[in-house]
């Protein structure tokens, strides 16, 4: 499976960006698409999630609440779109997407970066 991302970039302070993950295969009934993020000197956090079955349902997603109210996750059954708002500074980071299932991490993007100047 290959994940290819895109979007990425510096953005100003207080500015949006959009981020786009594509797989190169449908994702399976047990299985969510995630975006991971890693600033510098930070641990990787997943940042939003959507389960396969909210495509259709619209249900059945994440954001963590470092992000919630800023940053929408949406998708269909192969791809997702991360739209971010109101960035900070502190969203700097490589921004990953991923394949996600109950047993652990299916597939890895290249990563994308995305830079918010204060």
């Amino acid at each position: 499976v290959q994940l290819v991302e895109s979007g990425g970039g510096l953005v100003e302070n207080g500015g949006s960006l959009q981020l786009s993950c594509v797989a190169s295969t449908i994702m399976s009934s047990d299985q969510g698409m995630g975006w991971f993020r890693q600033g510098p000197g930070k641990e990787r956090e997943l940042v939003a999630m959507i389960h396969s079955a909210a495509t259709s349902t619209g249900g059945i997603t994440y954001v963590a609440d470092s992000v919630k109210g800023r940053f929408t996750i949406s998708g269909d059954r192969n791809s997702s779109l991360l739209r971010m708002n109101a960035l900070k500074p502190e969203d700097t980071a490589m921004y990953q997407c991923a394949l996600v299932a109950s047993t652990g991490i299916d597939a890895w993007g290249h990563g994308i970066q995305v830079t918010v100047s204060s």
